[in-house]
């Protein structure tokens, strides 16, 4: 079998490479035309450093600005290191060289617990809702990936499911890590958000603080080529994602595809060496009352290695993805700062957890 390696996955950004995205126009002139649409670079540190609320502003602004307009952003200067991400990059790497009996002890077996495996072709992501629906599009087109799905640890009734130390040291205590890390800056990205949204900085805090997240680990086999071109085939299709935020790590093959709300075509999300791709997800958009956008978004193939006259194969992708959420309790409801006489909610209340797992359980197999 033909396999082929990720390259070096997490570098740290240099000033020179920053450069290339300086833009004349505004984001919101750039992302009307497809040869201008640009997704926001936005270095976060500036907000860390802030020592005044005007100073804060200013960058929340640009980020709830980028998700009004595109609804992603890359975030540079945040607090997560590139050898923190690298050394989660090896440790999924190793967990996904596991043999298919082992990684199977561990599957995913629960949309309310939402941890453990989940095999090539289980998933398919997309933005259909009604049951039917979707196992119609996962036996016709599956996404060609496979996962690791780790919650929080100290959950009162749903657990982690590990590999054995022996399998992969030091697995655990690595996802632990960049989970709670993970965690801060979800943190300190909504309080950004809740400032360019004119409420109080804390305003979310109380209602992220249980850290109902899920941390994901994925893997995407080489593929032949063939394999891709039949109808609604890709390594994850259109979707958007459920809870507030999604933190990406991506590493140097790339594949990440986002919509363009504006011209509603498909534009590539590079890698940016150093940065964290963060989209807003729906129940960040249903808070806002759509001020927010959740995007549309998806993972195609590569360029190819030709290996024959006729055939070519994509080379292996990984990711990290932590998807943030509000506390599973949290009733969300559009916030008074979006809604207007004029502009009346257009969502009734319901929990993260209603919401959630609605969409986990139509999702999988």
């Amino acid at each position: 079998m033909l396999v082929l390696r990720p390259q070096a996955v997490f570098r740290a950004a240099r000033p020179r490479f920053m450069a290339a995205f300086r833009h004349n126009g505004t984001l919101a002139e750039d992302v009307r035309s497809d040869s201008t649409f640009r997704i926001p670079l936005i270095d976060f540190a500036a907000y860390k450093q802030a020592t005044s609320l005007a100073e804060k502003r200013c960058i929340a602004d640009d980020i709830v600005n980028g998700f009004k307009e595109v609804g992603f952003v890359y975030l540079t200067g945040h607090v997560i290191e590139p050898k923190t991400v690298d050394r989660v990059f090896q440790k999924s790497a190793e967990f996904f060289r596991l043999p298919e009996e082992t990684k199977a002890r561990l599957a995913w077996d629960d949309p309310k617990a939402n941890r453990g495996y989940v095999q090539v072709g289980r998933e398919r992501v997309t933005t259909a809702s009604h049951a039917a629906e979707i196992a119609a599009l996962r036996a016709k087109a599956p996404d060609t990936k496979e996962s690791m799905e780790i919650g929080r640890e100290n959950h009162p009734t749903f657990r982690n499911k590990w590999p054995q130390e022996t399998e992969v040291p030091e697995f655990k205590q690595t996802m632990l890590h960049f989970f709670q890390t993970c965690h801060e800056v979800h943190t300190m990205v909504m309080r950004s958000i809740a400032l360019g949204l004119d409420l109080p900085e804390d305003f979310f805090d109380n209602k992220i603080d249980r850290q109902d997240h899920n941390l994901r680990l994925l893997s995407y086999p080489p593929i032949r080529t063939s394999l891709l071109l039949g109808d609604g085939q890709a390594r994850a299709g259109s979707h958007t994602d459920y809870g507030t935020l999604t933190l990406l790590f991506q590493d140097s093959i790339g594949g990440l595809e986002v919509q363009n709300p504006h011209t509603k075509h498909y534009q590539p999300a590079s890698p940016i060496p150093g940065t964290i791709v963060v989209n807003a997800g729906d129940l960040l958009a249903r808070w806002s009352n759509d001020v927010l956008r959740s995007t549309l978004h998806r993972v195609v193939a590569p360029p190819a290695i030709k290996i024959n006259a006729t055939e070519g194969v994509t080379p292996a992708r990984q990711s990290i993805a932590f998807f943030c959420n509000p506390n599973f309790d949290a009733t969300i409801e559009s916030l008074p700062s979006c809604t207007s006489t004029s502009n009346p909610s257009k969502y009734p209340p319901l929990t993260t957890e209603q919401y959630i797992v609605g969409r986990l359980a139509a999702t999988y197999s």
